[in-house]
């Protein structure tokens, strides 16, 4: 209850719509608009820069108001920003496998798994998920991949593409809008809006197609809630994105988003992962397959990290002190210490737990969780400590 108290003002600030700082938000001159443009319009969304895109940060009820919707019943969000490559031919596989962290042959037609892109010193260069289409529409891989490492992330394969292989590439971004429908009512809003079973669909990284094939359906999501993930071509989405919110669905933009996936320690590319930390040094040993028949770029960097010991681990901080949200940026000390030993990679008020929340890369001897901890804000300090993730 103490929590809840501290933070009361910036609670109060996101519950009438003053939405938080976003990480990778920018001002380009030119945004692309989504193809859901008119429905934001339509309810009212307050419309930021983010990845190049106009996208809707909140809607008229507030980002706390559509984190808890999503966490106690259900919410979409366009994904329309978010980019798609296609990978195909007969040595797409094993060439594929080489420039990813997971191991594609654990997966089979119509199932996906969480893999990461890394460069040759072992940071990231994009986070992703890779999909084995089945032999009826293809038999390739289908990548879903971050909205700002789209031009990145295909230069990088077509620079390291054998196409003697046998390897075609595609970036298919422009042929699909997508939704994200999450929370504990996602499978009924499924059958509700389709008359159809989602549990046909299995948990964690399957897929379907649905319209005739036009439509790709992946279980998936990046709010820690059940949900799916709905790609389509771009004059369909909007259909689908109405018959979701006309069934009960909260329009949800990328503040909660931002909110839900912090709250369950996910990661965000550009902020939390980037070229220099490895995905060791960000919790995601789980996801890289050291072992994997013929290796991949950047392997013997992680397998000496592993050898050898991390050095630092992106952590979870908790406030523990009344004061303004943690943000991006925002200098971490020791607790009594006069020099910082990191700057959060993420920070935001946490909507279920009433306190800042952030993540930083902490040295390794810093990083065990109730690690008593100090963050700068505004020139001032306020105690926190390391907590385990997730923080909800």
């Amino acid at each position: 209850m103490t929590a809840m108290r501290d933070c009361a003002e910036p609670l109060r600030r996101l519950q009438t719509g003053v939405s938080e700082d976003i990480p990778g938000s920018e001002t380009p001159t030119k945004l692309q608009a989504s193809p859901l443009a008119a429905e934001h319009a339509r309810l009212g969304a307050r419309m930021a820069a983010f990845a190049g895109w106009d996208m809707p940060i909140q809607y008229g009820g507030g980002i706390v108001a559509e984190h808890r919707a999503v966490r106690e019943s259900g919410g979409v969000f366009d994904i329309s920003h978010m980019g798609q490559i296609r990978v195909g031919g007969a040595g797409a596989a094993r060439w594929l496998n080489r420039l990813l962290t997971n191991d594609l042959n654990l997966i089979g037609p119509g199932e996906g798994q969480y893999t990461l892109m890394p460069n040759e010193a072992g940071g990231v260069i994009d986070d992703l998920i890779a999909y084995r289409e089945t032999d009826a529409n293809g038999g390739g891989f289908f990548l879903v991949v971050n909205a700002s490492k789209i031009g990145e992330d295909f230069a990088w394969l077509k620079e390291h593409a054998d196409f003697e292989a046998e390897v075609s590439l595609k970036n298919a971004s422009a042929a699909f809008g997508g939704i994200a429908v999450q929370g504990p009512r996602a499978a009924a809003l499924w059958e509700e809006t389709t008359a159809g079973a989602l549990g046909d669909l299995p948990p964690r990284n399957g897929m379907i197609r649905v319209e005739d094939g036009a439509t790709i359906v992946c279980r998936t999501g990046y709010t820690g809630e059940d949900g799916f993930e709905l790609f389509a071509p771009p004059e369909r989405i909007a259909g689908w994105f109405r018959r979701f919110v006309e069934a009960g669905a909260e329009p949800c933009g990328l503040g909660a988003r931002d909110t839900l996936r912090l709250e369950k320690g996910y990661p965000l590319n550009g902020a939390d992962l980037d070229p220099v930390h490895t995905p060791l040094e960000a919790g995601l040993g789980f996801f890289c397959k050291l072992d994997k028949a013929g290796g991949f770029i950047g392997r013997d960097v992680l397998a000496r990290q592993k050898a050898e010991g991390l050095a630092t681990k992106l952590s979870a901080i908790r406030r523990t002190a009344k004061g303004p949200p943690p943000r991006h940026g925002y200098a971490v000390f020791p607790s009594g210490e006069a020099e910082p030993v990191a700057e959060l990679t993420s920070g935001t008020l946490s909507p279920t737990l009433g306190c800042g929340i952030g993540l930083a890369y902490l040295p390794a001897a810093l990083a065990r969780a109730g690690t008593p901890l100090e963050i700068e804000i505004r020139g001032r300090r306020f105690a926190a400590e390391v907590v385990k993730k997730p923080f909800v």
